[in-house]
């Protein structure tokens, strides 16, 4: 279905999607796009970005890939001065990139391991805000209907509920907490800040744990009771549900996306 079949939610606005070359990145990059939005695509795979961004303009649509360390501040500061630039404004922003912890137990977790999750998973999320909103302060909203800014982040079941993985529950605990506190510092000034908090769904991040451990996937399949593993295009379509001027009234919220897991 070309984009020009779909609706056109996102005609004329600029949405940013970090960690956009794979999984819920890429199929959010891609929802974004068939629905009139100019996308930057964010990532670290280069030949990642560039094929989804092909996919994205073979189907009349608009995109750019920015390769780029979300966890570096210089590279994220550039990063939006290039949107900006490529777009002339920003409008929604989907910080999704992320990794998953080893696990383990805390007295015997490596350092390193605990500093690379929590310098991806909520570093990163706090500098990719600390710009955009920086950005999204100094524009008017495309439409009276619209907000100056929509940011949704990724945050997990993992930020609602304990895991054993101490670095990766910490920092989707962290990425809960920071949203609310952004929600609110920016609430009065037009800028809207969500979270989605997904539990298992098919990514390629998703493939490799189920080939290492196949046993432990057949038990998380069974502990959703909708009986399944969700989809990146469920996700996906809540994050633009966010995004949307249909939602205006939604700040500082958590989106459960988990097949009912934690009402369990």
């Amino acid at each position: 279905m070309s984009k020009n079949e779909l609706s056109n939610r996102f005609n004329e606005k600029v949405a940013l999607v970090t960690g956009g070359t794979a999984g819920i990145g890429e199929a959010a990059s891609l929802a974004f796009a068939n629905e009139g939005a100019q996308v930057v695509l964010v990532g670290r795979n280069s030949e990642r970005g560039h094929n989804v961004v092909e996919r994205i303009k073979k189907d009349g649509g608009a995109a750019e890939f920015i390769e780029t360390d979300v966890s570096n501040a210089l590279e994220v500061q550039e990063l939006i001065k290039i949107a900006v630039e490529k777009y002339g404004r920003l409008d929604v922003a989907f910080n999704n990139a992320g990794v998953t912890g080893v696990g383990g137990m805390i007295h015997e977790y490596p350092e390193d391991e605990w500093i690379r999750t929590i310098d991806i998973n909520l570093k990163g999320v706090w500098l990719c805000m600390k710009y955009q909103i920086k950005q999204m302060l100094t524009q008017e909203p495309l439409k009276p209907a619209d907000s100056r800014g929509v940011i949704v982040n990724m945050a997990s079941i993992a930020g609602h509920v304990a895991s054993a993985s101490p670095d990766y529950c910490a920092s989707k605990h962290g990425v809960i907490g920071l949203t609310k506190s952004a929600a609110l510092n920016y609430a009065d000034k037009g800028i809207r800040i969500n979270a989605v908090s997904p539990a298992s769904i098919h990514t390629p991040m998703f493939e490799r744990f189920a080939e290492e451990t196949p046993d432990q996937v057949k038990i998380w399949r069974e502990s959703h009771p909708v009986g399944r593993i969700g989809e990146p295009e469920e996700v996906a379509e809540a994050v633009l549900w966010l995004s949307s001027n249909k939602t205006g009234f939604i700040t500082g919220t958590s989106l459960l996306i988990d097949g009912g897991w934690t009402a369990q």
